[in-house]
């Protein structure tokens, strides 16, 4: 009995020893703070996009942009494709210096996830696989000669099944790998990134099939059940998983590339009062994931909800606004 506790004992130390050693991660000089960006959100809070997105640039002076070319919103009817707002957004990047990671594909940021045109519904899973190479090969065709764009995000944390499923459906991996190789052959001189969540993902699929690994980290929740909760996941958790990966697949560039800093709601923030908004996200909390997020220790963070804020100023409450220029400035 003595034995197995000893060697019980002997596991459990080297363990530690080895968790902690994949957990190191040297802790950033200066973190650089990008923002996502999204023309439907904006429009779903009433909102001009291109006096949004200008906010962005001119008065947070935000200058590395997450952009994502929805499906939905680029080829409305099928082969006739509207470029106008994207268009204008790389335009303006390129004017002010700013850089862009450009998402691509079916599966991208924001609720239902799944960005799928009307006419694409009707289609077999065959049908829509050919319907999206034609629309991405249009979007990086007409984008790739932008000295603005830094990497291709395709998909957006694709192995997330256990969220949307019901809009996404099963995930389909070996398209997934054709799609990133579509990208790569469209546009070889950019690297390819994969994101994961940092909550509920493995981050395995994801790291091992891109160039570039991004992970989401959201600190608060909600749900009808449980109310607001917290996450029971240390910052380091983060370092423990991308060192466990970097082990097995090699160093690769990584990102904080979407830092949630609005609230958990499950109906349009429209139609929720301000005061149970800012229940769930206000200048406290959002200084508690800031302080969180630099204890994950990515260099490159990008932060999710700016929207929102911008939002909330035009209704006299700016102060989340503001703490957000202070981290850009």
């Amino acid at each position: 009995m003595k034995r197995w506790i000893a060697i019980t004992g002997i596991v459990l130390i080297v363990l530690g020893v080895l968790g902690v050693w994949l957990s190191y991660k040297e802790k950033p000089e200066d973190i650089t703070y990008g923002i996502s960006f999204n023309t439907l959100y904006a429009r779903e809070l009433g909102l001009d996009p291109r006096v949004v997105y200008d906010a962005f640039l001119d008065d947070l002076g935000a200058r590395h942009l997450r952009l994502a070319a929805h499906w939905d919103m680029v080829e409305e009817a099928r082969g006739v494709f509207s470029f106008e707002e994207l268009d204008y957004q790389v335009r303006r990047a390129e004017e002010v210096g700013a850089d862009i990671i450009f998402a691509v594909g079916r599966r991208l940021p924001r609720w239902p996830e799944c960005h799928i045109p009307l006419w694409v519904q009707s289609l077999s899973w065959e049908e829509q696989k050919e319907e999206l190479r034609v629309y991405i090969e249009a979007v990086v065709e007409r984008y790739k000669d932008s000295p603005a764009i830094t990497h291709w995000q395709v998909e957006n944390e694709p192995y997330l099944e256990v969220f949307a499923q019901e809009y996404c459906g099963e995930l389909d991996e070996e398209f997934l790998k054709e799609e990133i190789a579509l990208v790569k052959e469209l546009d070889p001189s950019r690297p390819v990134l994969v994101t994961d969540s940092g909550n509920l993902g493995t981050w395995v699929g994801a790291y091992k099939n891109g160039d570039a690994f991004g992970t989401s980290v959201y600190v608060y929740f909600w749900n009808p059940e449980l109310g607001q909760f917290r996450t029971v996941l240390p910052p380091w958790v983060y370092r423990l998983k991308e060192g466990v990966l970097e082990l097995l697949f090699g160093e690769k560039e990584t990102f904080l590339i979407e830092l949630s800093l609005e609230p958990w709601l499950l109906e349009p923030v429209a139609d929720v009062p301000v005061p149970v908004q800012y229940s769930r996200m206000h200048i406290g909390k959002f200084d508690e994931v800031i302080e969180y997020a630099r204890h994950t220790r990515y260099e490159k963070q990008y932060l999710w909800g700016g929207e929102w804020w911008y939002w909330l100023r035009e209704y006299g409450r700016g102060e989340l606004w503001y703490r957000g220029k202070e981290l850009f400035e």
